[in-house]
């Protein structure tokens, strides 16, 4: 609107101040005048005309200096100019215009040109501040977009991740139960034929306990007396490993659950169990520290109705997490150091006030306070470039929250551990 629209007038001669107030204030525009450069620069300081008239020859500072000092000042610098002047040489123009100024009136003033030029150049001032805004507000949604695509298709890498590494773990579970199963049908009967074999040695020794040279010879050979001991002890611990094969194969295709479009009922306990098997790799001793300790305090809880494989992933970040901490933490101590002060993770589970608490600690490195408060954003990291994503708890926190209806919340203190602790509604 015109009477928003404010005008600054310097000239140094009152008849141009008058004349060029007259005429303007009667179209409707906000106009102040003043008589000189410095006037004009000091109020400038707390009045920003939308367009300026400056005469060229003014004592003091004149009008070209004048221009030199808006046009250096950013709060100002974007402000039209128009320079008013009597003088017609094309070089004072060229120099004028060379500073920054958008036009020249000549003096003395003819109203019409006068409210023509002004009129055309705030149009095109308020016309650059549109597109100014116009561009600010897409270079934002720009670069909000942008960021959502980078996010996004970090979650996609992520996701795909996890479901490579699913379908991995589901078929190496489905290739190791299928020998496993026939050693575990086939070493029951086999233990059974040894023990038939074995008594009727002993039926033998028994009834022919004087073998002729050639079976004395061939017992002490092959040493019997030890087979017949160690043989049934062998196809005992046979057992107890295939048996173990089968608990990882069933630990495997828990793990890497493919999940449905609707929650099914789950034991936590097992995708604990299951992804502690799939990290165990990482929390076995080697030459710089001892086994790290798992500490289960299992409490009574229900199954409950969840995305097993997601929740799945919630457990593998942050035990891949802690393990993290811990590596850190031991940096520059030796492997009796750790041993007397070993590396634990601590999981707690129970039933509060109906829902399912999960308690998962570690005595690792610790964060500082301003990475707790930071630890779910997404894209944050304090891992070095290659080592992480900032996507790990990002998406934890996303599947207890949203997906599932149920908190996640960490405390930490540096050089003292981690714990985090979520809640899921049963």
């Amino acid at each position: 609107m015109l009477e928003d629209t404010k005008i600054l007038v310097v000239d140094d001669n009152p008849n141009n101040l008058e004349i060029a107030l007259e005429t303007l204030s009667s179209e409707g525009y906000t106009v102040a005048t003043v008589t000189s450069g410095e006037r004009a620069l000091n109020r400038l300081g707390n009045y920003l005309p939308d367009l300026i008239l400056l005469d060229v020859m003014m004592p003091g500072i004149g009008g070209f200096e004048t221009c030199q000092k808006i046009k250096a000042n950013p709060e100002t610098s974007k402000i039209p100019v128009i320079f008013m002047t009597a003088l017609s040489d094309v070089e004072n123009k060229v120099n004028g215009l060379s500073l920054g100024a958008v036009d020249y009136i000549t003096k003395p003033f003819q109203e019409r040109e006068l409210l023509a030029r002004v009129k055309t150049h705030l149009q095109l001032y308020h016309y650059s501040q549109q597109m100014e805004q116009l561009v600010a507000e897409q270079t934002a949604d720009l670069h909000e977009a942008l960021s959502e695509l980078k996010q996004s298709q970090l979650q996609l890498v992520q996701h795909e991740k996890m479901s490579v590494l699913g379908n991995l773990v589901a078929g190496v579970g489905h290739e190791i139960n299928n020998p496993a199963g026939f050693l575990h049908c086939n070493i029951s009967p086999a233990q059974a034929y040894v023990k038939d074999l074995l008594s009727l040695i002993e039926l033998y020794q028994a009834e022919y306990p004087h073998p002729n040279e050639k079976i004395d010879e061939e017992i002490e050979t092959i040493d019997l007396s030890f087979i017949q001991e160690d043989l049934p002890e062998l196809l005992r611990s046979m057992k107890v490993g295939v048996g173990r094969i089968q608990q990882i194969s069933k630990s495997l295709r828990i793990f890497s659950r493919q999940d449905q479009d609707h929650k099914t009922l789950f034991n936590l306990h097992e995708g604990i169990d299951s992804t502690l098997l799939i990290l165990k790799h990482r929390t076995k001793g080697n030459d710089q520290r001892p086994n790290i300790e798992i500490i289960k305090n299992f409490g009574n809880i229900p199954e409950i109705a969840c995305f097993p494989g997601q929740l799945n992933q919630v457990f593998m970040n942050i035990f891949a997490n802690a393990i993290d901490a811990m590596d850190m933490a031991n940096q520059g101590k030796t492997y009796h150091d750790v041993k007397a002060n070993p590396n634990t993770i601590t999981i707690q589970t129970s039933v509060i006030e109906g829902k399912v608490q999960i308690l998962i600690q570690d005595n690792g490195c610790g964060m500082a306070p301003e990475t707790t408060k930071r630890i779910f954003e997404q894209g944050f990291t304090t891992k070095d470039v290659g080592k992480g994503t900032g996507l790990g708890m990002a998406i934890a926190h996303q599947i207890i929250v949203e997906t599932h209806g149920g908190s996640l919340k960490v405390h930490s203190e540096m050089g003292q551990g981690t714990e985090f602790c979520m809640y899921l509604p049963i």
